[in-house]
């Protein structure tokens, strides 16, 4: 099975082990103070880790060519090869390679081959007060969503969700990331990517589906649809009340999405974000012959009925061309515009 296009389902087991951890709390909110990881430079370390899914010598080979080719230098964790079942190792291990990354000096960013499944098992053993005395970037997206809203909730660090070591880096998706990662700009407006509006002609989930006009500004939020309504009811969850609210999912039926979007409702309201914005959900089309409602069906009746803004299709999720969002940085959605602008740097 491709990485790109894993579900994740059956986390009820590990939700409950979260929820039941001795340190449950309220998620931290959004408007507490940021902690910046340092830019990225030329010539610096990479640290390579596998802290969800199994990952094989073929991708472990693409992250490290990826690598190199921007100018940078790899560290492979030491449980990078592990296995234990479709998880990189246990979750001891897993949590070994993360610690040992953010101790190491010389490591400047975190970078997961893959994400898969499995992130979440780590979050009531993660480090936090490490992490925080040793900021620098994580980046990262899909089930790599767990580890960017807890280490956000615990410590404030500005991680990144974006491409994973192992993307195919086209130049869309390149320019972006390096603009976000390396040049810390007052403010930086990121366009959606004009590939996939040539893809909207042949695969119309790919268009740009604006449901409410206007323009909002707050904390960015969100990653993986699953993953964050998984988050739900821990001392993890995304409070995105008065934040912008940035959802993805890929190869889940539309009744699954149906579900996590009622969760997110439920928990905090979608009428308290200052707004919302759905990426391109690919593989998320009802299977032939099943009654189901469609996928602009499924999003509509959560989000038409908003006041705030609101669009799907914009260029973030399980596809090539996608941008890179620092979580918990301040920024503006224009609905006309089709555009993201980060109000502030990412970076220091």
């Amino acid at each position: 099975m491709s990485p790109m296009k894993i579900s994740r389902r059956g986390f009820g087991a590990s939700v409950a082990a979260a929820i039941s951890a001795p340190t449950l709390a309220a998620p931290r909110r959004a408007s507490a103070r940021l902690i910046k990881p340092p830019r990225l430079r030329p010539g610096d370390l990479v640290g390579l880790v596998a802290p969800g899914g199994v990952v094989d010598d073929r991708l472990i080979e693409k992250s490290i060519q990826n690598i190199e080719a921007l100018g940078l230098r790899v560290k492979e964790g030491r449980y990078l090869r592990a296995s234990f079942g479709n998880y990189a190792g246990s979750a001891q291990q897993r949590l070994a390679d993360l610690h040992a990354m953010f101790a190491d000096p010389e490591v400047k960013m975190i970078w997961p081959v893959r994400g898969g499944s499995g992130c979440i098992s780590l979050l009531a053993h993660l480090d936090y007060a490490l992490i925080r005395a040793n900021p620098k970037i994580l980046l990262g997206y899909s089930d790599i969503t767990a580890l960017h809203l807890a280490i956000h909730n615990k410590t404030g660090l500005v991680s990144f969700h974006g491409p994973v070591a192992s993307s195919t880096l086209a130049d869309y998706p390149r320019e972006h990331m390096l603009a976000v990662l390396c040049d810390p700009r007052a403010t930086y407006t990121i366009p959606m990517a004009p590939e996939n509006a040539l893809k909207a002609q042949a695969m119309p989930h790919f268009g740009i589906r604006t449901l409410t006009t206007g323009r909002a500004s707050g904390p960015l939020l969100g990653g993986n649809l699953s993953m964050v309504a998984a988050l739900c009811g821990t001392p993890y969850a995304a409070d995105f009340r008065k934040g912008l609210l940035f959802l993805e999912e890929v190869d889940e039926a539309p009744y699954r999405l149906d579900r996590w979007m009622t969760q997110l409702d439920l928990s905090f309201g979608f009428a308290g974000a200052a707004g919302v914005m759905v990426g391109i959900c690919e593989d998320c089309a009802p299977q032939e012959g099943r009654r189901s409602l469609t996928l602009d069906q499924t999003f509509d009746q959560h989000l038409k009925p908003l006041t705030i803004p609101a669009v799907t299709g914009y260029s973030i999720g399980h596809i090539r061309h996608q941008f890179t969002l620092p979580i918990g940085v301040r920024a503006t959605l224009d609905t006309d515009a089709h555009t993201v602008t980060l109000l502030e740097p990412a970076v220091s």
